[in-house]
């Protein structure tokens, strides 16, 4: 895939960025460099491995489901929101 100035516009558009025009090449450079990167992945040959391969045979390990609450970061977040009451944030109402 050749990453160029029309492509680039599109990803612009699509992800609500606005790329300054002097660095628009380094942009592309950068983001040439990211596919060729992941080009080379797709000349792996894989068709030997198990497609349920892990690293480890143990499998994840869990841990208890203990709900906790840390009231020191509770109040530093409540504490930053323009408007709280009674440790909830106050919103404006979008529903009537």
């Amino acid at each position: 895939m050749q990453i160029d100035d029309a492509l680039l516009s599109k990803l612009e558009k699509l992800s609500y960025l606005e790329i300054a025009p002097d660095k628009r090449e380094e942009i592309i450079s950068q983001l040439s460099e990211i596919v060729s990167f992941v080009d080379n992945l797709s000349e792996l040959d894989t068709t030997e491995m198990d497609p349920t391969f892990a690293m480890t045979d143990k499998g994840t390990q869990l841990r208890e489901d203990k709900p906790s609450s840390a009231e020191e970061v509770s109040q530093s977040i409540i504490k930053n929101a323009p408007l709280s009451e009674d440790d909830f944030f106050i919103v404006p109402k979008i529903i009537e």
